[in-house]
């Protein structure tokens, strides 16, 4: 198998298993040790997956937040119901911001009934969903598309952000702790900040598994929010930091 065939291999497996070790990757692919190894460091530096002992993850940690299509396969019907709820806050004729996330992402689905209706967003998988859907006005934002996030980001995508305003702004990150969100990537967060300051109205949609997770870099205080959504209770721990920073927190529960 030539390397990057080898190499989209690992990445495919991991994005099923999550994790897997260097000798269960040697077997696998029928080469030594070392060839998975720098094949594992090549695909670690260009931010794709993250080396752990004895082998290489897909899961997220404080400084690496995974591939989107990991992660679309992660507390899905939980999703679904923060997605059903945030909808429900959204009125005909509005315009809304929808961020890179899966969460978020998961609105468009409710979007239908609720035309006309104009989006604002850089989620490829929103973009190819809505494109030439009737009664919906699609603004996408320009900038470099980043395979990880299956989103468009950088100056392009920030400057187009800075000359629109929109009613609500849906947008979820990857790590709560304390009253505040965070996010590993300093690109997503400059565009998650300047889609909540284009917006009147913000929503966080966030899974439970959010809460208590590191991640590196701030994106703002949860008292930025005028609804945080979540799908289930959060750790204990976590539960109070929230009430000790006075943050409502809305939990959609199961039907």
């Amino acid at each position: 198998m030539k390397i990057d065939g080898r190499r989209q291999g690992i990445l495919d497996l991991l994005m099923e298993a999550g994790t897997a070790t260097v000798d269960e990757l040697s077997a696998r692919f029928d080469v030594s040790r070392m060839t998975i190894h720098r094949d594992l460091d090549q695909l670690e530096q260009e931010g794709l997956l993250r080396k752990i002992r004895g082998g290489a993850s897909m899961q997220a940690s404080g400084q690496f937040e995974s591939d989107f299509r990991y992660r679309q396969r992660l507390a899905g019907p939980e999703k679904q119901r923060i997605a059903a709820a945030a909808a429900s806050m959204i009125g005909p004729g509005q315009t809304i911001i929808i961020d890179d996330s899966s969460t978020a992402g998961g609105v468009v689905k409710h979007l239908a009934e609720l035309r006309p209706l104009t989006v604002i967003t850089n989620n490829l998988a929103v973009i190819q969903e809505l494109a030439g859907t009737a009664g919906i006005t699609l603004i996408t934002l320009g900038g470099q598309y980043t395979k990880k996030f299956h989103g468009f980001f950088g100056l392009l995508a920030e400057d187009t952000l800075r000359s629109l305003r929109a009613d609500v702004a849906l947008v979820s990150t990857s790590s709560i702790h304390g009253g505040s969100a965070f996010h590993q990537d300093q690109e997503v967060v400059q565009l998650k900040r300047l889609m909540l300051k284009a917006a009147a109205r913000k929503m966080l949609l966030v899974d439970h598994s959010k809460f208590g997770r590191p991640a590196l870099h701030f994106l703002t205080e949860l008292g930025a929010f005028d609804a945080v959504l979540t799908g289930a209770e959060p750790p204990a721990d976590a539960k109070a930091e929230l009430e000790a920073a006075d943050i409502d927190l809305t939990i959609v529960e199961k039907d």
